[in-house]
């Protein structure tokens, strides 16, 4: 029970980290979304590695490299992947420093759907009832929104899309999480370095020219990027999958109450309409996949009986 208490905390740790995130964004909205992305690719394969050296781990992540590189297929997998999760940080930064905070909360909410959509298609797993009906649900509510806003939400459809399809390659692809991370990193490394080179010669860099808190922060963003999935990886294992689910919707309903209170985005009477066919629609699944755990927990315990 201790190891599932300290699970619960970390996991929430960090998820309130990921909602709180936009505030440190929005210090940097003076720098572009390319660069700030960049920079937090660059800082965060440097902090990572150096963790995993301190934890002694560099035999291991060497052994990961040369086990990936055995297997070409799983090799051009994750390095998909790696691409996937950048798309999904650059069009999240974008969206914050371009004051669409409540969108990004939107895709966040709607993830989770898309990503057991994306199990249907892929992995042939099958929906109860219930679970299509919330499809159902969220579909309409973001369906009000589409003909309010005139257009798709690209941004969130964009980012719950990029995120779903990385979770569904890191299901095929069993890698711990912090030397996972560096790998992925690794991957979009040389492309983030060509980036800065490029804004360097332009003369177009943000960092080392636009004062010492923009590098400061420009560094940490590395830290913004390891640190919760660090605590991730430590807390999430420990705790029943339903309950990690359960979870992360606090991240997305604090992006949406700082959007709003802080930074005084539009929540119209569509938007509160929208919305809540989409919670509607998360509380039935959550409710849906909470009772389909605690009934295959029930079955294994009378099995052992």
């Amino acid at each position: 029970m201790a190891d599932e208490k300290k699970g619960i905390l970390y996991t929430m740790l960090t998820y309130t980290i990921w909602g709180f995130l936009p505030i440190y964004w929005k210090l940097l909205d003076h720098v572009s979304s390319d660069e700030i992305l960049a920079s937090r690719i660059v800082w965060s394969l440097i902090l990572t590695v150096a963790f995993i050296v301190l934890l002694q781990g560099r035999k291991m992540l060497l052994g990961d490299l040369k086990e990936l590189w055995k297997s070409k297929k799983k090799f051009f997998t994750l390095m998909l992947a790696s691409y996937l999760i950048t798309l999904n940080w650059f069009l999240y930064i974008f969206a914050v420093t371009n004051d669409r905070i409540v969108e990004t909360s939107l895709g966040y909410y709607i993830n989770p759907l898309v990503s057991m959509l994306l199990g249907v298609i892929f992995l042939k797993e099958k929906l109860s009832p219930a679970i299509k009906f919330a499809f159902v649900l969220a579909a309409a509510g973001v369906a009000i929104l589409t003909v309010s806003y005139g257009t798709l939400p690209w941004l969130a459809f964009g980012m719950a899309f990029s995120f779903a399809f990385y979770g569904l390659i890191k299901k095929t692809i069993k890698l711990n999480a912090l030397r996972g991370l560096a790998l992925e990193t690794l991957f979009v490394m040389p492309a983030a370095l060509a980036y800065y080179v490029y804004l360097f010669a332009a003369g177009k860099a943000s960092f080392l020219h636009s004062g010492s808190s923009t590098d400061i922060l420009l560094v940490i963003s590395g830290a913004a990027t390891a640190l919760p999935l660090f605590l991730f990886a430590t807390g999430a294992p420990l705790i029943p999958l339903y309950m990690v689910g359960f979870l992360q919707y606090i991240a997305p309903t604090l992006m949406l109450i700082l959007g709003v209170l802080v930074y005084g985005e539009e929540f119209n009477r569509i938007n509160v309409i929208s919305f809540s066919f989409v919670w509607v629609a998360l509380a039935i699944f959550t409710a849906s996949k909470v009772i389909e755990a605690r009934s295959v927990r029930k079955g294994r315990l009378n099995s052992q009986h």
